[in-house]
């Protein structure tokens, strides 16, 4: 922790990095839980798609149609948590409960061996809990930075996760054939204790300390969807939120198509998409470091608004240049601005709203309404190639649902600035 901690202490990265005196140790720790966490959940994620691939033909639409079921079960039953918990215990208790789950599975894994009833659930489970935890993790950012340096730091945690998407397929490769889907599972509990360690560690700082001797936020179980519906700040996140994944998955389910026309082997379309993770990841690491400069230049809502603009434009790319590799590429440069910047700026929005908004109405905008963007744009992809539109129509399609991004990005930026003005949360 001594190493980390100076890394970040170091005078000439500190400058360029923004961060100021007095926020190494915690920068640092905020740096550490998220690289475990990421470095965890893109250990077991290939896990997932290994038993997923041996699923019956037709199993996964259907699968996801009840992770969406289980997101909407969910979503009140974690409002409830919220409303009854401290935050300085509520944070803690669901990354045991997820951890206790690894390691079941590990115990599972061990016993019986990948058979298609453990497929079928571990797929489900893994796809609730990835949301769940980074979702409740940035939750808990918001709680531990204020508005301005969430605005300086985010970024820099944000690239954490870009290494740990680098490391997890790697360290699993490594265990896979000495320990088997079991051993996998168990490093990546381990991983998540660490980040539990870190969450602690924040918790019980000076910086952090006052929220443990805060009540329970209070309010109702399904006050994280009723939220959205009266507050348009919060509803033009979930605007953001919403249209991206549509976006997203039409431009997902569409490689998925082409690279299996194109690829006639599972090892061949391993590598490409291996690749294509490989090239997101190093591409969203170096955003993220660049995105404090370039929030500070044309503050978070301006960054949405670039980001959209940029995404759209990609998609424009593809339907000059309707190729597998173009809408690789496009693809790989939306995501990396995804990860790297647009959702460290989405996050930061929330460090002026309220502590219900950011634990109950993020929670629900994070997971029901992602996976239902992920639903949308499937059934959309599904039904219009069904009905003969092309990689190039596709494409134009989610450029536009794109370029619908950048007026939302726009609306809620002045929500922010507003409410960073006023002082409201």
């Amino acid at each position: 922790m001594t190493k980390v901690t100076a890394f970040f202490s170091h005078v000439q990265l500190a400058r360029w990095l923004s961060i100021r005196a007095g926020e190494g140790a915690r920068l640092a720790v905020s740096f550490l839980a998220f690289f475990l966490l990421l470095t965890s959940y893109y250990m077991v994620r290939p896990v997932r798609d290994a038993l997923a691939a041996g699923l019956p033909k037709g199993e996964i639409p259907r699968l996801a149609l009840i992770v969406f079921a289980v997101m909407l079960a969910v979503v009140p039953l974690f409002g409830a948590m919220v409303a009854r918990v401290r935050r300085n215990r509520l944070v803690p208790l669901t990354y045991g409960f997820f951890i206790s789950h690894l390691l079941i599975f590990a115990w599972v894994f061990a016993q019986a061996g990948a058979t298609v009833w453990a497929g079928r659930a571990f797929y489900i489970w893994i796809t609730v809990y990835n949301l769940f935890v980074v979702s409740v993790f940035w939750s808990f950012m918001t709680d531990t930075w204020s508005r301005e340096q969430a605005g300086r730091v985010f970024g820099v945690v944000a690239a954490a996760g870009s290494v740990g998407g680098l490391l997890g397929p790697l360290l699993t490769q490594g265990i896979v054939e000495i320990a088997g889907l079991s051993g996998v599972t168990l490093l990546a509990a381990l991983l998540l204790s660490g980040v539990l360690a870190c969450i602690l560690w924040l918790s019980a700082s000076a910086g952090h300390a006052a929220t443990g001797r805060e009540p329970p936020v209070g309010g109702t179980f399904l006050a994280g969807m009723t939220l959205l519906f009266r507050t348009p700040f919060l509803l033009g996140i979930a605007g953001l939120v919403l249209l991206s994944s549509v976006a997203g998955m039409i431009a997902y389910n569409e490689i998925a198509r082409l690279v299996k026309a194109t690829y006639s082997t599972p090892e061949l379309r391993t590598v490409f998409f291996s690749r294509w993770d490989l090239g997101v990841n190093l591409s969203a690491l170096l955003l993220a470091f660049l995105f404090s400069r370039v929030a500070k230049r044309v503050g978070v809502g301006g960054t949405l608004v670039l980001t959209s603009l940029l995404g759209a434009a990609s998609f424009v790319l593809v339907v000059v240049q309707p190729t597998l590799a173009m809408l690789g590429l496009s693809n790989c440069a939306r995501r990396a601005m995804e990860f790297g910047m647009a959702k460290p700026a989405r996050d930061s929005l929330y460090s002026v709203a309220d502590a219900e908004s950011r634990y109950k109405a993020k929670n629900a905008i994070d997971t029901a309404v992602y996976r239902g963007g992920d639903v949308l744009g499937s059934q959309l992809h599904g039904a219009l190639s069904a009905g003969g539109l092309g990689l190039a129509g596709l494409s134009a399609l989610a450029g536009g649902v794109a370029l619908m991004m950048t007026g939302v990005a726009y609306a809620t930026g002045r929500g922010y600035r507003a409410r960073g003005a006023s002082g409201k949360e």
